[in-house]
Parts: C-alpha cells; sequence; structure tokens
C-alpha cells in the first residue's frame, strides 16, 4: 500500500488539532501541495451562525494568498477511521486549481491512506474555467 509521508501526516495532525469546531465537533483538515513542492495545511472553522469554513478551502485560501495557482496533490484527513470526503463546494473549489494529474489523497483519522482519487473520480464532468466565456 502507497504509503504518505510523515512530514504531510504530522502538517495534518497539526492542523485537525486546531479545528475550530464548537457545534459538530468534526475536525478536518487539509493539506495543499504546489507542483514546485508548496504545502499549504487548512482546518475547518465553525461559526454561529453555521455557515464555517471547510478545511480545504482554508488551505486553498492560502495557497492563493502565497500567490500559487496549482494543485499537484491535496490531502485530507478527518477525525475518525472513516473517509472524509471533501464536501460538494470544496470538489468544486479544488477544480478551480486542479490539472488532470492532480490526486487527491483521503487519510484515516490516524493517518492511514484510504483512498486516492483524479479530479475526474471526485467530480466527473466538471464546470471549470474553461467553460466561461473569454474574459
Amino acid at each position: 500500500m502507497e504509503q504518505v509521508s510523515e512530514e504531510i501526516v504530522q502538517k495534518l495532525f497539526s492542523a485537525r488539532a486546531n479545528a475550530y469546531v464548537p457545534y459538530s465537533n468534526h475536525p478536518v483538515a487539509s493539506v495543499m501541495v504546489t507542483p514546485d513542492g508548496q504545502q499549504f495545511a487548512g482546518t475547518n472553522v465553525e461559526v454561529a451562525h453555521y455557515k464555517g469554513l471547510c478545511a480545504e478551502a482554508s488551505a486553498i485560501s492560502a495557497m492563493v494568498t502565497a500567490g500559487q495557482r496549482q494543485l499537484e496533490t491535496v490531502y485530507v484527513m478527518g477525525p475518525a477511521d472513516h473517509l472524509c470526503t471533501p464536501c460538494g463546494d470544496c470538489r468544486q473549489r479544488i477544480r478551480e486549481f486542479a490539472t488532470p494529474d492532480t490526486q487527491i489523497k483521503v487519510l484515516s483519522g490516524s493517518g492511514e491512506l484510504m483512498k486516492t482519487y483524479t479530479m475526474e473520480t471526485l467530480l466527473p464532468d466538471a464546470f471549470g474555467p474553461e467553460q466561461l466565456p473569454p474574459r
């Protein structure tokens, strides 16, 4: 079975430990890796009106803030040993910066790789920037 680097697993554990989830008690972490090897971690942040920020959106935000615009690998870790795949909104966010070769890797809460997706398997026939008219 393919292994995920200890560095990535530790970043996921650290980010998940900082999740702000007083309403769902469902901490999630994500790390976005760009083609040049930069890594951007994020975690979910809930607010009282129940419109929080997902871990993937948090990590993508950090990536974009740093000037990056392409994803090589996406890692997602939930709180337990079941699949915690990106929600629909985050699948679309990932799609915005993914290439056909982008890998989306879902880890168990203990850090074991459970499943790897391509963008096509995660969000088939996705709508993307190329479907919009030129600016």
